[in-house]
């Protein structure tokens, strides 16, 4: 299977391992694609985990599941790295209506304790 994340590896070779805690993601950048498969496959658990600790409290697994779950993820395509904590993506779903969506996205990154992880994003029109 190819990875969701559109990175054109296998799911195997690309995300998998971090889902399943094998691998840590070495940059914002693997961390960010990583999280879109995870919404892709859908991973809620793997979504909590990589938000940053002090950030969890605005989130619950059961609604990141949830958004997962209703929406097909379709493509990732990333705008531009500004910097090592930043990516700015496109992230491309069709809801649970039928309907084309596009979740466009500038979202900072945190390394703790040599992790990265997702703090917030500034959302785009």
């Amino acid at each position: 299977m190819n990875c969701p994340c559109c990175s054109g590896k296998s799911y195997g070779e690309c995300c998998k391992p971090y889902h399943e805690g094998e691998k840590q993601a070495p940059t914002a950048e693997a961390l960010m694609r990583s999280r879109f498969s995870a919404f892709a496959i859908p991973n809620g658990e793997y979504l909590m985990e990589t938000t940053f600790p002090a950030k969890r409290k605005l989130h619950n697994k059961e609604d990141l599941q949830e958004w997962g779950e209703i929406n097909e993820w379709t493509k990732l395509e990333i705008i531009r790295k500004p910097n090592s904590n930043q990516v700015e993506f496109k992230a491309f779903y069709t809801d649970d209506n039928g309907k084309q969506q596009v979740h466009h996205e500038l979202s900072d990154f945190k390394q703790k304790n040599e992790r990265w992880y997702y703090v917030k994003g500034k959302f785009f029109d």
